[in-house]
């Protein structure tokens, strides 16, 4: 194995430290430390990264003071009320939350049809918002919301769980630096299976798996290769004498010099294994997979900062959680040390592609 060199050991080190300590400066990082924790609420109990959400935040008590959770839906309360997520926990209504003027922060974490209504109120509240993924199913609405943040200054923390992963921040590093020349194509598949409760609860979404899944491989997609000129999907339901599901899907990203296909499958068994995501340009390729835990490659047609040419396995640190620096992100934000590193206008486009991918209008009023 070559010897590691400096300026190759400080690129893998920035971009293993994700975007907090990328962006921080050593006295931004010192007043970080001793900020009070940020007083946070959650609203919402019912996406499918709730819990994991609430989890991550309770390891982090330097970071976040959790005020209380809400949950409109009794039954739901009574089923997550105990579990070791919520464990202790206050439980509030939305309006208590909303009125407390010393809560900052609001992770909004209900079902996808309420997510936009809730996250709307959030931010009339004046709260910063957490909002999971996708953006619910109307661009007008999310786009009235973006407009509503961006003139009370507060920030939307999109939830796609891969923009702090060390793989993944790794690739956008490469390719800001020009590693990889100019890139002509960028390949991601994500794809799982699912059972037949959760295929009857999906179903109810035009575009499936592509809006469950592929979401997070759109935002990946558009933070490379920016906003595409064109988007046509491809969806497929493998069982329509069981239900309506759009099981697999294909959506197609075309660029004036570059393509990026997007596939997702959710009747794909150990799916996990092939999740990849690849960047081809003409200098080089950074191929990972699977992506969780992750599998980096970079080849390289010539040498670049400590690499040579060749195909090279890259060892980064594995992160301490899928959502830890997100949420860490998040923190920092809201605490006013760093700023943002995704805006509204990145957050729309991300939306309008999806739901192109998805045959979704991006229009619908809302």
């Amino acid at each position: 194995m070559m010897q590691e060199s400096a300026s190759r050991r400080s690129f893998l080190e920035a971009a293993a430290a994700g975007t907090l300590a990328a962006a921080m400066s050593p006295a931004a990082s010192a007043a970080h430390a001793n900020a009070a924790p940020v007083k946070v609420a959650q609203v919402g109990t019912k996406h499918a990264h709730a819990r994991s959400k609430m989890t991550t935040m309770r390891k982090y008590p330097e970071l976040f003071d959790i005020v209380g959770v809400a949950e409109a839906d009794s039954r739901r309360r009574s089923e997550v009320q105990d579990l070791p997520a919520y464990r202790g926990l206050r439980w509030m209504t939305e309006e208590q939350i909303l009125a407390a003027d010393d809560i900052a922060a609001v992770a909004v974490e209900t079902d996808i049809d309420n997510l936009l209504p809730t996250a709307e109120r959030c931010i009339e509240a004046g709260r910063h918002i957490h909002l999971d993924k996708p953006a619910g199913t109307s661009l007008d609405h999310f786009r009235r919301i973006c407009e509503s943040a961006d003139r009370r200054g507060l920030m939307i923390q999109m939830g796609y769980m891969y923009r702090n992963n060390p793989a993944f921040r790794f690739t956008y590093e490469a390719v800001r630096r020009g590693w990889l020349g100019d890139i002509f194509q960028v390949h991601c598949e994500m794809s799982k299976k699912v059972d037949a409760e959760t295929r009857v609860k999906l179903a109810r979404y035009a575009g499936g798996s592509m809006f469950e899944l592929g979401c997070h491989l759109v935002d990946a997609a558009v933070t490379v290769l920016g906003v595409p000129q064109h988007v046509s999907s491809f969806l497929r339901n493998t069982q329509p004498e069981q239900d309506q599901l759009m099981d697999t899907c294909l959506a197609v990203f075309e660029y004036p010099k570059a393509i990026a296909t997007i596939r997702s499958s959710l009747c794909e068994v150990e799916g996990f294994q092939r999740r990849q995501f690849a960047v081809c340009g003409s200098k080089g390729t950074v191929v990972i997979r699977p992506l969780q835990p992750f599998r980096v490659s970079l080849t390289l047609e010539d040498s670049v900062d400590g690499f040579s040419p060749g195909t090279h396995d890259v060892e980064l640190p594995a992160p301490s959680g899928p959502y830890d620096g997100d949420l860490k992100h998040f923190a920092a934000v809201v605490q006013g040390q760093v700023s943002a590193e995704y805006d509204t206008a990145h957050d729309l486009a991300v939306q309008e592609a999806l739901l192109q991918a998805c045959g979704m209008a991006v229009n619908p009023q809302g």
